[in-house]
Order: structure tokens, then sequence, then C-alpha cells
């Protein structure tokens, strides 16, 4: 694999690592709240919109990256 291709590949694993982070977070979320501790509910879910906006935020410059190299043309 290409030493570019390789990079591309390793921000998509970070991607999933951000969006896998954010699911924990609102499972431990959930938990709290059905245990009425709200306070840690909410740090949690929190947490997850954090992980949440920095996976968009990397899908995002991906996009960007992808529009530097595409031609708009038909095959």
């Amino acid at each position: 694999m290409s030493e570019r291709l390789d990079a591309v590949a390793a921000a998509y694993d970070g991607i999933a690592d951000e969006l896998e982070q954010a699911l924990a977070h609102v499972r431990v979320a959930a938990k709290h709240y059905r245990d009425g501790v709200v306070p840690r509910g909410a740090a949690h879910a929190w947490s997850a919109h954090g992980h949440l906006l920095e996976a968009v935020e990397r899908l995002e410059a991906q996009a960007r990256e992808h529009a530097r190299h595409s031609v708009p043309q038909a095959d």
C-alpha cells in the first residue's frame, strides 16, 4: 500500500475510534440515567457529543481532501 493510502486508512481508523468512544459514552450515559445519576449521565452524554464532533471534523477533512483531488467529469 502506498504511504498516501496508508495515511488515509489511518485517518479512517481514527474516525472509527472516535465513533466507538462516542458509542461507549452513550451507553454509560444511558446506564447513569437509568440509575438516576443525572450529573454523571450528562457528563458522559457531553463526552459522546465531543467525540462525535471530532469524528465529523475528521470526516470533513477527508471530504475536503477528496474534493482537492476529484475531477468533475462523467465516464
